[in-house]
């Protein structure tokens, strides 16, 4: 296989003795050039209609099969456990050191299946983690365009993997940080208050579940729920409209074959819910502040109350400069906004997270303006929800991608939502992508004269412990039988 094999593709070629302990190095293998950039690739098949299928026989096709794998076959935590304890079998080994060295994860799907490779790895805690380019194959795709690997589906074909492969050979690593939610409430008199995913299916959103009786976190005489996110939690409206949405799809998944086709079905839900009209059809006690009292967290653990305008009927917790489809809710603070309030830009690894309000959806179409963006309402390392008691009895939330629609108990003044920053995790990024380190001296962190700023005022706010510890994926990103990867968007 390798003597066929052109130059450029044996950049990224792992031999079959690496990936499987049940393989023998041969005489071939040892004569193997070591590759500058091996690659696992994991594909969603059921993503993007068609794609995922064709996208898998392309790479299967390039590269040794045995390093692409089927997540609806196998799922990421055993294949990477496998490959790493084989890896340590073979330390003394000159060609698989390198290649543990070198490693890199192409992960093609949605951004639910882009979430879980990156929990899983996080969870692994791996002695080399390897940094992750995406595939956008999803219908928002919001995690590979903050990183430069576009929003839209991509071509299927040789030409189009291989011009993937080599935009990963020259792809710098970034750090991310990941976000830890816990959710807790007590036990409900009467009813349930476990997470309702689209048409109470089982729940999809593999990151976020009830823990166990013998978790750490649990508490006697109340229901205690937890997870992470990578990208953005919110919480309000645009979390309803994208749980109509995901209603739909389920209701009619021949209908969403086309990327388009969803963008387009997505505005008219906005519509029909009422978002773009919301203080006309909503009633005032949908307003965030009516909801729930918010409160932040500095890096030194004070906290303090987070002044929430009575209009804003959504808000977003952003990690990524990558919202709805590309959108950058938080922007460019300009110079005088940075030092009044002590703001910076969005960067990606400085363990904050930014805090952005939304009236109604017209307020929304600002981002698709130049310098356009939300009410910012602060950055935070923590920030906690606590919901006023009977102010509803259900709210809608939505976490990188993944919605549900959340029971309130009405008797209960303990209900509480706690977003904390956990870590971080390599990621692959083009050279002229969008998110922004703060380490990087490109990136400044004041913007120099040079850069765009925005001159909206629709800024006012005038109207850690152990439990954070791990994210949660290895045991808890695992995709129940009965679930659908393909609705991992």
């Amino acid at each position: 296989m390798e003597e066929s094999l052109s130059n450029f593709v044996k950049n990224f070629y792992i031999p079959d003795y690496v990936l499987s302990p049940e393989s023998e190095s041969d005489a071939q293998s040892l004569t193997i050039a070591p590759p500058e950039s091996p690659v696992l690739v994991f594909v969603n098949s059921k993503s993007g209609g068609q794609l995922g299928g064709e996208l898998l026989l392309t790479y299967r096709s390039l590269l040794n099969d045995k390093q692409v794998f089927d997540l609806g076959v196998e799922t990421p935590d055993k294949v990477l456990r496998r490959i790493y304890i084989n890896l340590e079998r073979l330390k003394d080994d000159d060609l698989a050191r390198h290649i543990r060295d070198k490693l890199k994860i192409i992960v093609a799907g949605g951004d639910g299946t882009a979430g879980w490779l990156l929990g899983v790895v996080c969870d692994l805690k791996l002695s080399h983690p390897p940094p992750i380019a995406t595939v956008p194959l999803g219908t928002g795709n919001n995690l590979p365009f903050a990183f430069g690997w576009g929003k839209k589906n991509p071509g299927t074909d040789r030409a189009s993997v291989e011009l993937f492969l080599d935009q990963v050979l020259k792809a710098k690593e970034m750090k991310i940080d990941n976000w830890h939610i816990l959710m807790r409430m007590k036990t409900p008199k009467e009813g349930t208050c476990d997470p309702l995913a689209p048409l109470e299916l089982p729940h999809s959103l593999h990151a976020f579940h009830r823990v166990s009786s013998t978790d750490e976190l649990n508490m006697e005489g109340y229901i205690t729920f937890r997870g992470g996110f990578w990208n953005y939690f919110s919480l309000g409206m645009d979390a309803q409209v994208s749980y109509a949405f995901h209603s739909e799809r389920k209701l009619h998944p021949e209908k969403f074959k086309n990327q388009l086709v969803n963008q387009s079905t997505y505005v008219k839900l906005g519509c029909t819910q009422g978002w773009f009209c919301a203080s006309l059809f909503h009633p005032a006690s949908q307003n965030i502040a009516q909801l729930a009292k918010v409160k932040i967290a500095n890096k030194n653990g004070q906290w303090h109350d987070l002044d929430i305008p009575h209009s804003i009927r959504s808000i977003v917790c952003l990690n990524l400069p990558s919202f709805s489809g590309g959108l950058n809710p938080w922007g460019t603070p300009n110079p005088k906004k940075q030092r009044d309030r002590d703001l910076t830009p969005p960067f990606v690894d400085d363990g904050y997270i930014e805090v952005v309000g939304f009236r109604n959806a017209w307020h929304g179409l600002v981002l698709l303006a130049p310098n356009g963006h939300g009410t910012r309402l602060a950055q935070a390392n923590r920030i906690r929800f606590e919901f006023h008691k009977g102010a509803a009895d259900h709210t809608f939330m939505r976490m990188d991608g993944e919605p549900w629609k959340q029971p309130l108990p009405m008797d209960d003044e303990t209900v509480m939502v706690e977003l904390s920053h956990l870590g971080q995790v390599n990621m692959l990024a083009t050279h002229d992508c969008r998110s922004r380190s703060m380490y990087d001296p490109s990136t400044p962190r004041h913007q120099d004269s040079a850069e765009e700023y925005d001159d909206n005022e629709d800024d006012s706010v005038t109207e850690g412990g152990e439990e954070f510890r791990k994210f949660g994926a290895a045991d808890t990103f695992k995709i129940p039988d009965e679930v659908d990867i393909s609705h991992l968007s």
